[in-house]
């Protein structure tokens, strides 16, 4: 097959892919690059955006810094500040999207209810929530897992007569002068938003599920003569990220399960609560009693400060009723609001739900992942052929940028995509085999449990069973390495239509009877 020949079949691939964050934005940019031109990106939203379109509450931002949370293709040298705002990280968004020209390929307002894979044609078949159907070749997940609020199943929530919602669905004006808010959870949401309301409300009371490790947060704003610097010097601005990079890097440590570094963190953050809290009582009640890592780390500079208010109480007590006027904990606590606010964070270990995803034999992805959701290299499963994913299984980080995460995977299945095209099949699929994807997560799991992730803490990283599904088990430039030399004979090339090669369906039955161990 000559060069005109795969050039072609490039272009005409179709690549369905899900999703318009991050993920998708930086997906679909790399495909364009590589040559692959039918490419349809499905948003359910109005907009694109993804969790940063979704969450506007006060004082929303990353916990990244900004030149890391950015594609390295696409710097912004005049960032305003190290850890930017939800505005700010929005409009780069945008603005990369214009740049780049993906707005005519977003199909705006579309959600996908299910896909189904043909294993005759090779065919992917999307239907659409509330009719339609499309085809494509290839069918690509770039969800996220923080796209679906979690608020828990409290007796009485349903019958609260004051205003109340999740962090994530934040009014889009609301005044809280002179009213009492209750805000349950004390997560990463609840620790930027919980500052920004309390000088307005009358009273706040925050429902403290378990108290956070709380690390301080870097945060100032950029000067002119930095910026200046930043947009004369390509260079400069590069070794800015890789110096942020390799700094968030070292962090890492802190997450093996008996090390110096976690010691030495949690010494370091007991000796600032016990600086910023007076109260011995209050300090006893934010005090962790899990190790540092096994829940995320949370950074902030004012959330001891505003804890200590004398117009803010916390309540560590588990919450046991919701009344029409007031939420009530054990031990006949009553606590009167107006407003009541879940910041209870999101359904984290439920990949892809609400969707469908049915691979070869009408597997479905779901009940192939009912002991937990797992993947090869995070990215494909078997017995789903032309399937991929971009912030699939074991993928998340505790202590570097996802975006560099979406850049690797996306390189990746760009690399999987040209062999496919270059098999020279009429109808190529291909399949990860599945012994490649036991193996891979076989030795995924054992690193895992060397993690403080392991430890006995519940937390969004891991299943109610304890398997962990959602962090990767090493440093980001580990991930980094191992996709960039990943061998693609892991993989079964073919034409549709062809015998299911031996054990590939039934090695995902089989791996969801004996995937906990």
């Amino acid at each position: 097959m000559n060069d005109r020949t795969v050039t072609s079949r490039t272009r005409g691939l179709r690549v369905v892919i899900i999703g318009a964050g991050f993920g998708g934005l930086c997906m679909a940019i790399r495909l364009r690059q590589a040559g692959f031109q039918a490419v349809t990106i499905l948003e359910k939203g109005e907009a694109l955006g993804g969790t940063w379109r979704q969450n506007t509450y006060p004082g929303a931002g990353c916990d990244v810094p900004s030149h890391l949370y950015s594609f390295s293709f696409a710097p912004k040298p005049d960032w305003s500040r190290t850890y930017a705002r939800q505005p700010e990280i929005l409009a780069y968004m945008e603005e990369t999207a214009d740049r780049f020209g993906l707005r005519p390929l977003i199909r705006f307002g579309t959600a996908v209810e299910a896909a189904a894979f043909d294993d005759q044609r090779g065919l992917w078949t999307i239907d659409l929530v509330g009719g339609g159907r499309m085809e494509a070749e290839v069918l690509i997940s770039a969800v996220g897992q923080l796209d679906r609020p979690a608020v828990p199943d409290i007796p009485g929530r349903e019958s609260f007569a004051g205003l109340q919602f999740h962090s994530a669905c934040w009014p889009g004006t609301i005044d809280l002068k002179g009213r009492r808010v209750g805000v349950v959870g004390n997560g990463s949401s609840a620790v930027q938003l919980v500052p920004e309301i309390a000088p307005a409300a009358r009273h706040l009371t925050v429902f403290q599920r378990s108290p956070a490790w709380i690390a301080p947060k870097p945060d100032r704003a950029y000067t002119t003569d930095e910026i200046a610097r930043f947009r004369r010097s390509p260079v400069a601005l590069r070794l800015h990220r890789l110096g942020i990079f390799l700094s968030l890097e070292k962090n890492f440590l802190v997450f093996g399960r008996n090390g110096f570094a976690r010691r030495r963190f949690e010494r370091q953050a007991l000796a600032t609560l016990a600086r910023k809290v007076a109260d011995p009582v209050l300090r006893r009640c934010l005090t962790p009693d899990y190790p540092a890592g096994c829940k995320r780390i949370v950074l902030s500079n004012d959330w001891y400060d505003t804890l200590a208010r004398p117009d803010v109480d916390v309540v560590a007590r588990r919450i046991t009723r919701i009344t029409a006027e007031a939420v009530e904990t054990v031990e006949g606590g009553r606590h009167a609001l107006d407003v009541l606010i879940w910041a209870t964070g999101f359904r984290t270990t439920e990949f892809l739900v609400p969707m469908r995803i049915a691979g070869r034999g009408g597997i479905d992805l779901h009940d192939a992942w009912s002991a937990g959701a797992e993947a090869h290299r995070g990215v494909t499963v078997a017995g789903f052929p032309n399937f991929f994913m971009l912030f699939g299984p074991n993928t998340s980080l505790g202590h570097n940028s996802i975006i560099f995460m979406h850049e690797v995977q996306a390189g990746y299945v760009v690399r999987c995509l040209q062999r496919l095209v270059g098999e020279g099949r009429r109808r190529p699929v291909m399949d990860v085999r599945p012994e490649a994807m036991a193996g891979y997560n076989r030795k995924l799991r054992d690193a895992l449990d060397r993690t403080v992730w392991a430890a006995g803490c519940n937390s969004w990283y891991k299943t109610s069973e304890g398997r962990i599904t959602a962090q990767w088990s090493g440093f980001a430039s580990r991930y980094w390495w191992d996709m960039r030399g990943a061998p693609l004979d892991e993989y079964h090339f073919a034409e549709a239509g062809e015998a299911v090669w031996p054990g590939a369906t039934g090695a995902v039955l089989d791996r969801r009877e004996h995937a906990v161990t």
